[in-house]
């Protein structure tokens, strides 16, 4: 390191040097020669030769004669100035050229790290692959996963997986980026359709574009009936100032679901925001805290007794109802692992991950 900081200051007032040099050459040298005079001189010649050849009459000859004169004496009472230099100003900026380098050496060796080691990302990303899943945050997850899916490009499940982590790892574009991807290579599966279409209002900040209608709108003709399909599709709605019609779905919408069902609130509070009404509470503050002890509880079980495929299902149910997405996807992530031989526990953790968010 020491070595670069001493190549990257010689190299510095060597460039410094060598401009400086080529400019004080330049204002040792005579000015150049002014070329107006020799223009015009020339265009009285080339009006001679016109007015030989008969394309210029006489009287169009005298007037331009007498401009390029005008001319031609004005150029020559101009007296140009020629460019110089200071030469102390050129060595306060050769001294400046070689300060910044030595100034920037000195605090790097004050502040940084002089004797750390290099961290490819390569080697971070392998190290994270052997790491313990629950120890990683969702950009490491992520990275890992994109490692995978790039091994297993044509795996519709490992880029879905990936589509999950991008989201929570705040990165919309590239969720979208991995689930289109999915979808090409599964265009039966409407799981992976769904989340296509929430991550496509996520990037596109919340609203329903014309992506997220597609995607949503192939959830509605594989599995028909999906609530979470029918809920965006009729925001879509009101967002084109078709309000009748986005308050008409939503309440069919309302007729068919269970009096229990918790997204219930979700769609009465659309509701109410599309008719301009006040939307009622979201949650009483009580049952929300007594709802959060009981799925800290049930974590805490797990932690004990981790054999309870149940338990995770539940577990990652209620992170998702509650919207506490890190928590579902570290014990999403963690289940899955554990239970990679169980089609039937990975499909249930699928669909408890993919609840909706009560608010």
């Amino acid at each position: 390191m020491l070595l670069f900081w001493a190549v990257a200051g010689v190299l510095a007032a060597a460039a410094a040097g060598l401009i400086l040099m080529r400019a004080a050459g330049a204002a040792g040298e005579a000015a150049a020669a002014d070329p107006a005079p020799v223009l015009y001189k020339r265009q009285l010649s080339e009006i001679g030769d016109l007015v030989d050849r008969g394309l210029m009459g006489e009287a169009e000859r005298k007037g331009a004669e007498a401009e390029a004169a005008r001319r031609l004496l004005a150029a020559s009472d101009r007296i140009e100035a020629p460019w110089s230099a200071d030469p102390r100003a050129r060595a306060a900026v050769l001294v400046a050229v070689c300060a910044a380098p030595a100034l920037a050496l000195g605090l790097y060796l004050k502040l940084g790290a002089a004797g750390l080691q290099d961290q490819p990302y390569e080697t971070r990303v392998a190290a994270w692959q052997g790491a313990n899943l629950d120890s990683l945050t969702p950009p490491q997850l992520a990275a890992v996963m994109r490692k995978v899916t790039s091994e297993r490009p044509n795996d519709p499940e490992g880029l879905r997986l990936l589509g999950m982590v991008e989201s929570a790892s705040d990165n919309p574009i590239a969720a979208v980026r991995a689930l289109r991807r999915a979808a090409q290579l599964a265009p039966g599966n409407a799981d992976i359709w769904r989340q296509l279409g929430e991550a496509e209002v996520v990037a596109g900040g919340g609203k329903m574009g014309a992506g997220a209608e597609t995607a949503f709108n192939r959830v509605l003709a594989l599995s028909p009936g999906d609530a979470g399909a029918r809920f965006y599709l009729a925001r879509g709605k009101a967002e084109a100032g078709r309000t009748a019609e986005a308050v008409a779905d939503l309440r069919g919408l309302l007729a068919a679901m269970p009096a229990g069902d918790p997204r219930r609130a979700v769609v009465e509070q659309e509701v109410a925001r599309i008719e301009g009404r006040p939307a009622g509470p979201t949650a009483d503050p009580q049952q929300l805290a007594m709802i959060r002890g009981m799925v800290a509880s049930l974590a805490a079980k797990l932690e004990a007794d981790p054999d309870n495929p149940d338990g995770w299902v539940r577990l990652v149910r209620a992170y998702a109802v509650l919207g506490d997405t890190a928590k579902r996807d570290a014990a999403y992530s963690k289940a899955r692992a554990k239970y990679a031989g169980q089609p039937a526990v990975l499909q249930q953790l699928d669909e408890a991950a993919r609840a909706e968010t009560m608010r």
